[in-house]
């Protein structure tokens, strides 16, 4: 850990007295040492050893004026004036809580795409809507950097591998360039078991189409084959555009008769990942933390109450996440020696914007989905999935409440 700047300019301080009345080579072990210390380039070093302290006299604007050197005093007024003030970061910190954290990669585009559903609900003035139109990215971040450091999560994850009919189910390790098609999706689930993996819990079957983003949230009371499957056609049947392909991890809820017969007959392409290869399903795996647990946790759900609770969260959130929130998209990988060189897309847009210039759809589905899009607000669907976050919690605090009592009357009473 090297010195602060208060450190150096009293490290300067002394140092500089002795080099001042020192011998040449005296001043040359001195210099030597202070860079040393100081990290400083030599240039600059012998440069502040041979001015600190001295003061010279010159004239500004017709004044005279003693400058000298070393002082830690700044002049008042100085630098440039700060512009995102005033009644900004309220409203800023507003919006990011109220749609749940976003970085600013993703609220800076969102801001600016539909800043005329954020005016009323959030009070914005003309002064505040110019800043909030010209606010960069790292300005965002930076304006909220102090609140986001209060944010953690942890978690855990479980996946029992399936012995069945793999031989049958062909082994996917990327999806090529000319696979990144709209529709071929990949598939996974996420526990929510709370601390504990044993008896039966809910779990969230989450689907990502590769090309778009586009994400399909549905909770499933337990592991069973039938949750899975009609979760499965619940997604086909609702989606706005063909479900082509599916990939999954080696998961005994997807390696099962019933999906693989359903996706024989619907002519959907089955793959599967690599088993311990957890980065071959990387698409569906981030949205495993940004669309499910950031939203709903680790808490432990285990009533048909909380899976229909699940539901009504996804309801809303769904088409907030693929209609109105940007994404950015991963262009290519190329490994360089050790190190990994990821380009990105520039263009930051929703997984809807996304479905609209691809040239793989439609003209009936892109006009589907742009009569779907205008049926919604992101204001109110942020508010529904705030109401269904709380109700699921609420559930979930009575659950435990009840299971406490419980085990109170359970227990032997002291005689």
């Amino acid at each position: 850990m090297g010195l602060t700047m208060p450190g150096k300019n009293a490290l300067t301080n002394e140092v500089s007295k002795r080099y001042q009345k020192a011998k040449k080579k005296e001043k040359t072990l001195i210099l030597n040492e202070f860079v040393q210390n100081t990290g400083y380039n030599r240039k600059y070093a012998l440069h502040k050893l041979v001015n600190w302290g001295k003061a010279v006299t010159v004239r500004i604007d017709g004044e005279t004026v003693k400058l000298k050197s070393g002082t830690d005093k700044r002049r008042k007024g100085g630098g440039r004036k700060p512009i995102y003030t005033g009644g900004f970061p309220i409203v800023l910190q507003e919006i990011w809580v109220f749609f749940w954290y976003r970085c600013g990669k993703i609220l800076a585009p969102f801001i600016r795409e539909h800043i005329q559903f954020l005016e009323t609900p959030f009070r914005i003035t003309p002064e505040i809507k110019e800043l909030l139109l010209k606010a960069s990215p790292s300005t965002i971040d930076r304006v909220l950097r102090a609140e986001k450091k209060k944010l953690t999560l942890k978690g855990k994850r479980g996946t029992k591998p399936g012995k069945l009919l793999k031989k049958h189910i062909p082994i996917r390790t990327y999806f090529a360039d000319a696979d990144k098609k709209c529709g071929f999706f990949e598939f996974d689930t996420v526990h929510h078991c709370g601390i504990s993996e044993s008896g039966e819990f809910c779990l969230t079957l989450t689907a990502t189409d590769v090309y778009s983003g586009w994400v399909e949230l549905r909770p499933l009371l337990n592991k069973a084959h039938k949750w899975v499957f009609q979760a499965l056609a619940d997604i086909r049947a609702s989606l706005p555009f063909p479900l082509q392909g599916m990939d999954s991890d080696n998961g005994s809820e997807f390696i099962n008769n019933a999906v693989l017969k359903w996706c024989q007959e619907h002519k959907i392409q089955f793959t599967r990942t690599r088993p311990y290869h957890k980065n071959d399903n990387c698409y569906v795996e981030q949205k495993n933390n940004s669309a499910v647990r950031n939203f709903i946790g680790y808490e432990r759900f285990t009533e048909a109450a909380e899976r229909d609770a699940l539901a009504a969260v996804y309801r809303s959130l769904c088409p907030l996440l693929n209609y109105f929130i940007p994404t950015q998209k991963l262009l290519s990988k190329t490994r360089v020696g050790a190190n990994v060189k990821k380009v990105y897309d520039k263009k930051i847009v929703s997984p809807y914007q996304r479905l609209l210039a691809s040239p793989d759809l439609t003209d009936d589905v892109k006009t589907e989905l742009t009569r779907r899009f205008e049926q919604y607000d992101p204001v109110k669907l942020q508010k529904e999935v705030h109401g269904a976050v709380d109700t699921l919690m609420k559930l979930n605090k009575k659950k435990e409440l009840l299971g406490l009592q419980a085990l109170a009357l359970a227990a032997p009473k002291a005689v």
